[in-house]
């Protein structure tokens, strides 16, 4: 499972035949992240014409999760288009949405379709990205005398700990890098023990 994805949220206008095109990227993790995009551009462009979407949750080679709408632009000119690019492109866990003020001047099905892919285009130009790493939380139960062991090789297999809870013994919840935990159970042998959660 080897793709990317976005850090941060983007944005890029395009002007094509007097029609604006505002086209906004956004990280996400579930469709419901992605509709509340939606909705916040739909509230903040209330005077647009259309707001044309398209987003990708998971492994855009391997989709398991994708959605697109043309928002009344004739059908497959509009979401279709902006979905091609971010699987040709190999980016997931993303929603683009191209906010369209029309100029008066039509563009036809062929227009739409190179305006929206080119809007996609021009956001995926502005984004800053990183390969997907799948994480894993676990909890670790120490000893107060093992407690900063633990830290330290979390903090070396560039885990972070989310919470940590003091009884008896001390139960760090730390949040790393699938990949890692075989490493983090080897090097915590002696020091703690770890408890996947599910």
């Amino acid at each position: 499972m080897s793709y990317q994805t976005l850090k941060r949220a983007v944005t890029a206008r395009l002007e094509i035949k007097k029609s604006e095109f505002i086209a906004y990227a956004y990280p996400v993790t579930s469709r419901e992240d992605a509709m509340f995009h939606v909705e916040q551009l739909r509230e903040q462009y209330a005077d647009a014409r259309h707001h044309c979407w398209a987003y990708i949750i998971g492994d855009p080679n391997n989709t398991t999760s994708a959605g697109f709408d043309d928002d009344g632009e004739p059908n497959g000119t509009a979401g279709k288009p902006i979905l091609n690019v971010l699987q040709h492109k190999s980016i997931g866990n993303v929603i683009i949405i191209v906010v369209r003020y029309f100029g008066g001047i039509k563009l036809g099905a062929g227009g739409l379709t190179r305006a929206y892919a080119g809007s996609a285009q021009a956001a995926i130009d502005q984004m800053t990205l990183s390969p997907y790493v799948p994480l894993l939380q676990v909890q670790i139960l120490a000893e107060f005398a093992t407690e900063a062991q633990c830290r330290y090789v979390i903090d070396s297999l560039n885990g972070h700990i989310d919470e940590v809870h003091y009884s008896k013994q001390v139960t760090l919840t730390a949040t790393l890098a699938a990949a890692d935990i075989d490493s983090l159970k080897e090097r915590l042998a002696m020091d703690g023990r770890v408890l996947e959660k599910t």
